[in-house]
């Protein structure tokens, strides 16, 4: 193998290491915690190393955040398929299933959900420059929200779903939604968005 493949190859290994460990420490003990100095010490490398690979904090946490985008992608992805073969199928059932997988996706991971959608972040969305992993993730929101209207943008239908399901996430998160009534909100904002 050649030197320079087998460079690249370690700086790859190196760089998910990195923000592995970043999402580790994040879920564990909150962003906050998630230092130079300290990943520095947990990935046994030197700081000038992790800044060979990002220019600072706000870099590692758009790489982790990408990275959950993609997972977000697949959860919802699975959440639509697994929708469309129950026997209550239909766009309604999808789309109640997504945000549900969605919900499911931001209470399990509350440090990479907080990566991904309330930290400050370079990451741009809505243009020709946004990361694939996160079109994938607002195309499985907006899959099964396609076929539900012909009056309304399904992109705009999309974002409302989207804003709604934030805000469900973080007020229940803040303990100003109680918990039980989760399910009750969701259709209620599936019901409105799908007709």
């Amino acid at each position: 193998m050649p030197v320079s493949a087998r460079k690249e190859r370690e700086r790859a290994e190196r760089h998910r290491l990195i923000v592995r460990t970043a999402r580790d420490l994040a879920e564990a003990e909150g962003w906050g915690a998630v230092t130079t100095r300290r990943l520095a010490e947990r990935i046994e490398y030197s700081q000038p190393v992790l800044y060979s690979h990002f220019r600072g904090k706000d870099e590692i946490v758009d790489a982790v955040a990408v990275e959950g985008f993609a997972e977000l992608a697949v959860a919802l992805r699975a959440a639509a398929d697994g929708a469309e073969v129950g026997a209550d199928s239909g766009p309604r059932a999808t789309a109640t299933a997504v945000a549900h997988a969605y919900l499911a996706f931001a209470e399990r991971s509350p440090a990479l959900y907080d990566a991904m959608f309330s930290l400050h972040s370079g990451l741009v969305f809505a243009d020709e420059a946004t990361p694939a992993p996160l079109r994938a993730g607002f195309d499985a929101l907006r899959g099964p929200l396609g076929e539900t209207s012909a009056q309304v943008d399904p992109g705009l239908l999309t974002e409302v779903l989207w804003a709604g399901l934030h805000g469900l996430v973080t007020l229940t998160r803040a303990g100003r939604l109680p918990d039980e009534h989760t399910a009750g909100r969701v259709e209620v904002l599936v019901a409105r968005l799908t007709g």
